[in-house]
């Protein structure tokens, strides 16, 4: 059983929880993603009943509002791909797409919300568009702290195939011990 370890705020557990599955993932994420990702955990598990919504159609509608509710409309898209993707990857399979539909739209409402927005915060969209799956990476890596696979067999297949995610080649080793995984290609981001 993993040792509890208690901070002092909500902000600071996310953040020490963030900072060790940045570890286990092997992923080292900058003082900007990590503050970024532990802000969309704080504020986004509070909203996980948004996480069953159609990102597709929720894409859709953000681009046609007005300018504020399109900054906010692609961001929440974004950000709730990046929660899927990262800690719920199995909805996918139960929506019959793959994890990397969430990948792509999050991808892509993060770089449009970047288009939309002044110099420092389209910068920071940018980089998390940029980053996303290193992001969803660290996110998978919190279930792997608690003792669950990040991941089924198929899963990091396909988000090999998909995305050339270096954390779930390790998690298909870990599935074939050692004997598959170098050899399946895929795009590298």
């Amino acid at each position: 059983m993993p040792q509890l370890i208690v901070e002092p705020t909500s902000i600071a557990q996310w953040q020490r929880l963030v900072r060790d599955a940045g570890r286990e993932a092997q992923r080292e994420l900058d003082e900007e993603l990590e503050g970024y990702l532990v802000m969309v955990l704080a504020r986004g598990l509070r909203e996980v009943e948004g996480l069953s919504r159609v990102v597709a159609l929720d894409y859709l509608h953000s681009l046609t509002a007005g300018s504020g509710d399109r900054a906010r409309g692609l961001r929440d898209v974004g950000d709730r791909c990046l929660l899927t993707a990262g800690l719920f990857p199995h909805r996918a399979e139960r929506r019959l797409v793959r994890i990397s539909y969430f990948v792509d739209i999050g991808r892509t409402a993060y770089d449009t919300l970047a288009g939309q927005l002044g110099h420092a915060a389209a910068e920071l969209f940018r980089h998390i568009a940029v980053a996303f799956v290193p992001l969803m990476e660290v996110l998978q890596a919190m279930r792997r702290l608690d003792g669950r696979p990040a991941l089924n067999a198929l899963e990091a297949v396909e988000l090999i195939q998909d995305t050339g995610s270096e954390a779930a080649r390790r998690e298909l080793a870990r599935y074939t011990d050692g004997l598959l995984g170098p050899e399946i290609s895929g795009r590298r981001h």
